[in-house]
Order: C-alpha cells, then sequence, then structure tokens
C-alpha cells in the first residue's frame, strides 16, 4: 500500500511536470490547440496513477498504444541500463500529425512524453530493489535468522546447564541440610533420651528413699503404738490390782467394823 501511494503521487507529479514543459514549448495559442486532444486522449492518467494510457481520439478505432502496471516497474527500468521504450513515438507523431498538430511541436510533445516517462520509471525504479538485491537481503536475513537461532539455541543451552548445575547444587545443598538436620534431631533425641533416663533414675532414688523413709516411719509408728499398747496393758493391770486391793481393804474394813459392832449389841 505504501508503494502505490508512492508510486500515485510520483506519476501525478511527474505528468504534471510534463504537462508544465509542453505548455512552455508552445505558444499560447499551439498549447491550447495541443492541450485538447492531450485532453481527449491522446495521453491519459486514470485517478489511481496506477497505469498511463496513449489514446487516439475517440473518434478513431486506435487502441492503447502501452499499458503497464506500478509492479512491473522495477523490471521495466534498470538503472545503468539502456530504457525500455513504452511508447511507439512514430506512431505517436502520425496520430498528433493526423490531429492537426505541427510535426515540430508533435515531435516535441512526445520527446517530453518519453522523458516524463523515462524520468517517472527511473525514479520509480530507484525505490524497488532488484531481484538480485532481495535475494541477497533474503540471504542475509536467513543468515541473521539463523544465527540469532543459533544464539538461542546456545543461550538456551548455556541457561539450562546453569539451571541444571543450579538444580544439582540445590539438590546437594538439600542433601546436606537434611543430614545435618537429621543429625541435630538424632542429637537432640539423644540428649531428651539420656535426660529423661537421668530423670527417671533419680525419680526412682527419689521414690525409693521416700519408700524407705515411709517404712521407717511406718515401723516406728507401729513400735509406739505396740510400746504405748504394753503400757496401756500394763496400767490396766496395775489398776485392776490397785482395785482388787482396795476392795479387799474395804471388805476386810467392813468386816472389822462388823465384828466391833457385834459385840455391842450383845
Amino acid at each position: 500500500m505504501a508503494a502505490a501511494s508512492a508510486w500515485r503521487r510520483l506519476v501525478r507529479l511527474e505528468t504534471d511536470s510534463g504537462l508544465s514543459r509542453l505548455r512552455s514549448l508552445n505558444t499560447c495559442k499551439a498549447a491550447s490547440s495541443s492541450s485538447a486532444p492531450i485532453a481527449n486522449g491522446f495521453v491519459g492518467v486514470n485517478k489511481s496513477g496506477s497505469s498511463v494510457s496513449f489514446h487516439s481520439s475517440p473518434s478513431s478505432n486506435w487502441t492503447p498504444v502501452k499499458r503497464f502496471d506500478f509492479r512491473q516497474i522495477s523490471q521495466l527500468s534498470q538503472p545503468n541500463q539502456n530504457r525500455v521504450c513504452l511508447v511507439d513515438t512514430l506512431q505517436l507523431v502520425k496520430n498528433l500529425e493526423a490531429q492537426g498538430v505541427p510535426s515540430q511541436q508533435a515531435e516535441a510533445i512526445t520527446s517530453a512524453i518519453i522523458e516524463v516517462l523515462n524520468g517517472s520509471l527511473e525514479n520509480v525504479g530507484h525505490s524497488f530493489l532488484s531481484r538480485s538485491e532481495m535475494q541477497q537481503a533474503a540471504v542475509l536475513h536467513e543468515s541473521n535468522l539463523e544465527m540469532f537461532k543459533s544464539e538461542i539455541k546456545n543461550s538456551q543451552e548455556h541457561h539450562f546447564s546453569l539451571l541444571q548445575r543450579e538444580t544439582e547444587k540445590l539438590h546437594n545443598d538439600m542433601d546436606k541440610t537434611r543430614n545435618d538436620l537429621r543429625y541435630e534431631l538424632d542429637k537432640v533425641a539423644a540428649g531428651l533420651r539420656l535426660d529423661v533416663n537421668l530423670e527417671k533414675g533419680r525419680m526412682r532414688d527419689e521414690l525409693s528413699k521416700h519408700s524407705a523413709e515411709s517404712t521407717n516411719l511406718t515401723n516406728k509408728i507401729d513400735r509406739e503404738i505396740h510400746a504405748l499398747r504394753a503400757q496401756i496393758e500394763a496400767g490396766k493391770y496395775e489398776i485392776m490390782k490397785y482395785c482388787i486391793g482396795t476392795l479387799a481393804s474395804i471388805a476386810a474394813i467392813g468386816v472389822a467394823v462388823i465384828r466391833i459392832m457385834a459385840p455391842d449389841k450383845k
């Protein structure tokens, strides 16, 4: 689309410059007489600017001499080479003369048209690449693409190797950390187990000590209870003995009193 629009603008500019040259070559009268045939159909540029046609008058049966598309300009106009003539100049001069244009003016018009076309083709040809240049650009692009692919591949391989090394290093660090953690856990578990065993032994000793003390205290209480019971029994015997002695004394006193009182009654 950009190339087509550039070609349209270029054709319009070249056509306008060619017409101005034609008007400068002729006098005002000749220019007015020659502009009508051109407008009637000798030179025609369509509105799109993509093609140029040369026609005779509308009454004649002369067909367009040349018609070209802007896509073929790079093939028709080649720099530093012989240019391809797109117009049958002799036939164009004859047609102009048949329309009443003088011979010199017809030749001037034809040369101006040829100059405009050649200039347009040359200018447009410079804006297009030749086949060899396109092939070179394609080869360069392909080589750059291959180089880019190789660089991407090398970069991917390098990053993959770095990632693999980092992964292996991370695995090694994880294994080392796991081993260290297992060692620390075993160490802590062994310390806790030793502390628990020591605490168990200490508690066992304390329990045995308290058990011995409670046994001694129980035995002491039992001995004191037995001693107290023996003392109670001994006191009971003493009380019974004193009671019996007291009763015997009272009985003896009573008998004595009775005997004393008995003679008095007699």
